[in-house]
């Protein structure tokens, strides 16, 4: 009986790789002074130095000197670990200072701090439906795999509106009764398809139907908005969504995810999300590294500006080669590809012939028919490295078009 159970494990792998989509690690040791470079440690060329353009550490803060140094401080000082969860000793000066600085960014009461965006998202939701057990979440479609994985734990009524669609939003609102709790999810940035969400018409609707909102700034934190507080503050309607989340672990360059909002809100979730109660709390050497890169984009515009000025030359040399991209709104550029065994086909040649890492992204990330290549370009980025890039690409873009036409 067990051979057949495990066999059905074996064809699940064999199936994955027949379609392109089974998954990959490749090894690399980031070294501090030399990002956005990585040296590569697979079996075949151990010890190449690549250059890495899918990071999601967006502004290169994972090498930030003080946030080094603070975190070192803090390891030194209390250890590596916490010790145990927020409630079971696991909470230090630095989880209620970050908390504090957090809450400030997004001119919010109160955050909470979690383990990762994921559990942060996860945990929000089920503990919101908890709360208010007869609600509708209505979910933009294309919502991170956390926003719905925390709705479906929720067991509550959930509709999807079309992606960005404030009038496909509107009918759904319409035809829920007015007395039951609604709550709007969605997030600032799309992070596979490099676009934003239409903030202000969503706040408009949910003013009018009377819905709450919870939305997610995970890819424009630090980069977007005053102090880096997001796209909704960059539109200056922070105030107007209930829920802000956040994460730690791409722009600030360290680990974990957040919510900020009401205090009564932050304090319920606090008490119900069980993917905050039942998890070590993060160690106080990483949160003590995210407080000093959130105070430090909160007083820096370099990071920013740099970063913006590398985007905007990125995407016009892209489409000056005639490079497909999904959006040109953000930092994220997504190439579309289109299959996913050509996709992984171009990162395996990027990388072998050009010493470029871009991971192909593929179902069940994104739907079958549309992968991509995630592109990020950072600061530390020269004008040489993205001209060299796009070269590179253009190359395998031409390489691939000759295999198909033979």
């Amino acid at each position: 009986m067990l051979d057949k159970t495990l066999l059905k494990f074996e064809e699940q792998i064999t199936k994955l790789k027949r379609e392109g989509i089974y998954r990959t690690f490749v090894p690399l040791n980031r070294q501090t002074g030399n990002f956005p470079s990585a040296v590569l440690q697979d079996q075949n060329t151990p010890g190449r130095v690549v250059d890495i353009w899918c990071t999601n550490d967006y502004l290169g803060m994972g090498q930030n000197q003080l946030a080094i140094g603070a975190m070192n401080k803090a390891t030194k000082e209390h250890g590596i670990g916490s010790g145990g969860s927020r409630n079971i000793s696991g909470t230090t000066r630095f989880h209620e200072e970050l908390e504090h600085e957090l809450a400030s960014l997004h001119r919010k009461e109160a955050a909470l701090i979690f383990s990762s965006g994921y559990a942060s998202n996860e945990a929000s939701i089920t503990a919101i439906a908890q709360i208010l057990p007869d609600c509708v979440f209505l979910s933009d479609e294309l919502n991170h795999a956390s926003l719905i994985q925390g709705i479906r734990n929720s067991r509550v009524e959930k509709v999807v509106f079309r992606h960005n669609d404030v009038s496909h939003l509107e009918d759904l609102l319409r035809n829920i009764d007015q007395k039951r709790p609604k709550i709007i999810v969605l997030e600032s940035i799309y992070s596979m398809e490099g676009d934003i969400g239409p903030l202000m018409a969503v706040a408009d609707l949910a003013e009018k139907y009377g819905a709450m909102t919870f939305l997610d700034e995970v890819h424009a934190v630090g980069i977007y908005g005053p102090e880096g507080a997001g796209i909704a503050a960059e539109l200056g309607i922070a105030d107007r969504f209930d829920i802000i989340q956040g994460t730690l672990g791409k722009s600030f360059g360290s680990v974990g995810g957040y919510i900020t909002g009401r205090a009564c809100v932050v304090d319920a979730i606090r008490s119900l999300g069980n993917s905050f109660i039942f998890t070590t709390s993060l160690p106080p050497g990483n949160v003590a590294a995210a407080l000093t890169t959130v105070r430090w984009l909160r007083n820096s515009n370099t990071e920013r500006d740099t970063l913006k000025q590398k985007t905007k030359l990125l995407h016009a040399l892209l489409q000056e080669n005639g490079i497909p991209v999904t959006s040109q709104d953000t930092h994220i550029a997504p190439v579309l590809i289109g299959d996913g065994a050509r996709c992984a086909s171009m990162a395996k040649q990027l990388m072998s012939e050009f010493g470029i890492y871009v991971q192909p992204v593929n179902f069940p990330s994104v739907p079958k028919g549309t992968e991509r290549l995630r592109v990020t370009p950072t600061p530390l980025h020269s004008d040489e490295d993205i001209r060299q890039f796009v070269h590179a690409l253009s190359q395998v873009f031409g390489n691939e078009k000759r295999r198909s036409a033979a």
